[in-house]
């Protein structure tokens, strides 16, 4: 969703257009930048936590502790887990900027810049079918009804997903008139990546705004599930071009970068959006390194624009499954029991465990935070350190403006996704080595297809069922909750072992198998 070109790398960018890192001793640095952030998050719920993330120097490394510690003292209190939220939120507002022409202005002024070019809409509709019921392709076979239902019950019974995501698809499968999204119009940014829910809500008759890179293989991806669907498209092309464009022609001209035209892209939402029902606007953009926090931003920024002049606004954005959350005691349960339990590899375990000083095999859930409204959560740290630390605070920035967003009253579907194979991921050899030998400890990862389609249907739960924990109107005892209900973790909430604690076994086992 943003171009490789205006990557940031490890600190400083080299181009100063569009939303852009603000500048540090001279430098647009993603480092002091994503620790300053965090530390003013932290502020807002404990002072003494926020002067040890301002004053480490070793950030890119330790981030991982401070993400976790911060994650911890917002679950001792659902005050202090919204305030960091907002807290968070405005720290990044306040520090990031639009670029354009040597100028900088704030991103809440960015749809009043000066545009370089105007946007306008071509609209496609579909010519297939609509889906009169939920099913989801799974190692090659398609799952419903009683299939579907009995591989739920298996995903609970290894704690591949909580009880509350099966619920959730039941629910959809229980109700095939919620699938027909004709009355639903939805802003989809990274329209083309893997995980995005397009092909799904196509087949459901939505109404689709897609936005992503100017490149013609995504197009010609976006363009080919609008016309296998039922729904529509109202499609971002230069205004230059002439209203009786060709096919080929559209291919190679839709489309807009996010981070460099974030002005254009809010004014064609402003006018392509309209104003005939409700509107959902629904993230699935990534990036590798610091141009994933910029694209994050621009995301945000549109987010903050559209809920300025809009009331009938609802969010979505997936959560990745690495990261880390305050889970229910039910999952610290099934991890507690499987550390305890019989395996034919306890023993080596247990040495291993002790010779590195409980580093290696350690317990997913050594504690538990008791939170002040008596409340009892397990902390599941699934971070990676091979995302880096700009890979988490964009991740925290997509989980404050959900928490926000929902507290100011609106909608908000945010669902933890299964870990799965999509692209961005195989490329780390690190991370795809971990996938492979992942289910050698519980973890069970998706294939993008099948990871899109569940993801999709919660997606539709949410908007369709009153008691969705995103659902503003239905009570939460903490805001935390909002990403323990509705979790599809792959096992990682449920696995005896802390994730890192055996990440490097799981990555020379997938070694060894990929090999073979």
């Amino acid at each position: 969703m943003v171009d490789s070109r205006y990557a940031d790398g490890h600190g400083a960018g080299g181009r100063d257009e569009g939303v852009v890192f603000p500048l540090v001793e001279g430098r647009r640095s993603s480092t002091a930048t994503g620790r300053a952030v965090f530390a003013d998050a932290a502020r807002a719920a404990d002072a003494g936590l926020a002067e040890e993330i301002a004053a480490e120097r070793a950030w890119r490394k330790r981030y991982l502790v401070h993400v976790r510690r911060l994650l911890e003292t917002c679950a001792g209190s659902g005050d202090c887990a919204l305030a960091a939220a907002e807290a968070g939120l405005a720290s990044l507002h306040r520090r990031f900027d639009l670029g354009r022409d040597g100028s900088t202005v704030t991103l809440a002024e960015a749809h009043a810049i000066a545009r370089t070019r105007g946007l306008r809409t071509i609209e496609v509709r579909g010519e297939g079918t609509g889906e009169d019921r939920f099913g989801v392709r799974y190692r090659g076979e398609l799952l419903r009804d009683d299939l579907l239902h009995r591989q739920l019950d298996r995903w609970i019974d290894a704690g591949t997903v909580e009880p509350s995501f099966a619920d959730a698809i039941r629910l959809v499968m229980a109700n095939p008139d919620w699938l027909d999204l004709s009355d639903h119009r939805v802003v989809l940014l990274g329209a083309g990546a893997e995980m995005s829910p397009l092909p799904s809500l196509c087949r459901w008759g939505a109404h689709i705004l897609p936005v992503d890179l100017p490149r013609p293989e995504i197009w010609r991806h976006v363009l080919g599930a609008v016309r296998q669907g039922r729904g529509r498209a109202r499609i971002p092309v230069p205004a230059a071009l002439p209203a009786d464009i060709d096919g080929d022609t559209l291919v190679r001209a839709a489309g807009a970068d996010l981070v460099t035209d974030l002005p254009e892209v809010t004014a064609w939402l402003d006018d392509a959006a309209g104003a005939d029902g409700p509107l959902t606007l629904a993230n699935y953009v990534y990036a590798d390194g610091a141009a994933h926090v910029r694209v994050a931003m621009a995301v945000d920024a549109v987010a903050a624009h559209l809920g300025r002049r809009r009331d009938d606004l609802s969010l979505a954005v997936l959560a990745t499954p690495t990261d880390v959350f305050a889970v229910d005691e039910d999952a610290v349960a099934m991890a507690q029991q499987r550390f305890a339990g019989p395996g034919a590899a306890r023993g080596v375990q247990r040495v291993t465990r002790g010779i590195s000083g409980g580093r290696l095999f350690a317990p997913n859930y050594p504690s538990l935070v008791t939170s002040a409204e008596g409340l009892r959560f397990g902390i599941a740290d699934c971070l990676v350190t091979q995302q880096g630390p700009n890979y988490a605070l964009a991740k925290a920035l997509q989980r404050w403006r959900a928490t926000v967003a929902r507290h100011q009253g609106r909608l908000v579907s945010i669902n933890v996704a299964p870990p799965t194979r999509t692209r961005s991921v195989l490329k780390n050899r690190a991370l795809a080595a971990a996938y492979a030998g992942a289910h050698r400890f519980g973890v069970e990862v998706f294939d993008p297809a099948t990871s899109s389609a569940l993801m999709a249907a919660l997606l539709v739960h949410d908007l369709r069922n009153p008691s969705a924990a995103g659902n503003p109107r239905a009570p939460l005892a903490h805001p935390l909750q909002l990403l323990s209900q509705g979790a599809g973790h792959g096992g990682l909430w449920r696995i005896p072992f802390a994730p890192r604690s055996v990440l490097g076994f799981a990555v020379a086992l997938g070694m060894v198998r990929r090999r073979t």
